[in-house]
């Protein structure tokens, strides 16, 4: 008897636990793409005595998952639901879909708030504050990028990671020695130049 718990960012990553692990009979609740539900024919090779079985789900909310789980099975989950950064956007998402509060807020609502966090951060910096205080500070920011991500995703026109996707390319573009393979200091008067040469690239796609 046991609950896996997959990534619904890659479903398709399943644990190397899991390999021998998953007992027959395999059930798997509704979100769980029919690509991977193939993937556990082969994977099942004992018979569960209980005749319970394995329950694969990405959605850990689901009535079905909590049952088993409270009840004690054993419960395997990809390693990649323990990364922060993941674990960050579902508390967002969760405060959003609850808080009153979050619930009424806009983009433009948010913005007395990323004021004042910003300032506090430079306060923090300047007042040469501890590394956990920075930390706090830093923290606060970051959830300002998630809210107005959250915000975005919502309305269908983008998500956090298409926000981290948009540093990386921001920076092959204009920092292009970080990604040709090459290594040592890169000296101040070629980063000023690439760094413009990069944004009049970006000008002129626009």
């Amino acid at each position: 008897m046991s609950v896996l718990v997959l990534d619904p960012r890659w479903p398709d990553m399943i644990p190397l636990q899991a390999a021998v692990g998953v007992q027959s009979p395999v059930a798997y609740t509704d979100e769980v793409p029919v690509s991977v539900r193939w993937n556990f024919g082969d994977l099942a090779r004992s018979e569960d005595p209980t005749g319970v079985g394995t329950l694969v789900t990405t959605d850990v909310n689901d009535p079905l998952v909590k049952e088993r789980i409270e009840s004690g099975e054993i419960v395997v989950e990809a390693a990649s639901l323990k990364d922060p950064l993941h674990k960050a956007q579902a508390v967002m998402h969760e405060a959003r879909a609850r808080g009153e509060w979050e619930k009424a807020q806009t983009h433009e609502s948010l913005l007395e708030y990323l004021k004042q966090e910003t300032q506090e951060l430079i306060d923090a910096v300047q007042g040469k504050h501890s590394d956990e205080e920075l930390k706090k500070e830093l923290s606060d920011l970051f959830l300002q990028v998630l809210f107005h991500a959250e915000l975005a995703d919502e309305r269908g026109a983008f998500a956090f990671p298409d926000v981290a996707q948009a540093f990386v390319d921001k920076m092959k573009n204009r920092a292009p020695y970080l990604f040709d393979g090459s290594t040592g200091t890169v000296s101040v008067d070629k980063q000023d130049r690439l760094w413009e040469e990069g944004k009049r690239k970006e000008k002129s796609a626009e």
